[in-house]
C-alpha cells in the first residue's frame, strides 16, 4: 500500500511540475513578444481622441444658435479675430461659439497659419473644421 502510495503522490508532483512548466514557458513567450504598440503610433491615436473629445464638448456646450454682436466688416468682408486672413461671416460665429479663449486664439492662429501656408483666398466652414483639426 505504502508503494501505491508514494506513486500516487509522484503522480501529483509530475503533474504539478508539468503544470509549472507549461506556466513558465507561456511567461517567457510573453516576455520575448514586442513591448506594445509604437509610441509614436500611440500618440497620434491620444492626439487625435483628445481634439475629437474637446470637439464634440466644445459643440455640446455652445449652442449653435448664439447671437452675437455683428463684427466690423471692411469693404472685403470679415476677417479672422486678430489676423489679416479674409473669411465667411459663418466663420466669424464658429469662432465665437468657442469659450475658452486662449483655446479660441490657438484655433484661430493655426487656421490662419494653414490658410497662408495654402493660400487660402477666404477660409470657409469646410475649410475652418479641417485646419483646425490639431
Amino acid at each position: 500500500m505504502e508503494n501505491e502510495q508514494i506513486a500516487s503522490r509522484l503522480q501529483a508532483v509530475e503533474h504539478k511540475l508539468e503544470r509549472l512548466e507549461t506556466l513558465l514557458v507561456s511567461l517567457s513567450q510573453k516576455l520575448d513578444a514586442p513591448a506594445g504598440p509604437d509610441p509614436a503610433t500611440a500618440n497620434a491615436a491620444m492626439q487625435e481622441w483628445v481634439t475629437d473629445y474637446v470637439s464634440l464638448r466644445l459643440q455640446q456646450l455652445v449652442p449653435h444658435t448664439c447671437d452675437h454682436p455683428s463684427q466690423v466688416e471692411d469693404a472685403h468682408g470679415p476677417y479672422l479675430e486678430g489676423t489679416d486672413v479674409p473669411c465667411t461671416d459663418d466663420v466669424v460665429r464658429r469662432v465665437g461659439r468657442i469659450p475658452i479663449p486662449f483655446v479660441r486664439e490657438m484655433v484661430v492662429q493655426r487656421v490662419a497659419q494653414k490658410a497662408r501656408e495654402e493660400q487660402i483666398a477666404r477660409v470657409d466652414v469646410a475649410y475652418f473644421e479641417q485646419a483646425a483639426t490639431f
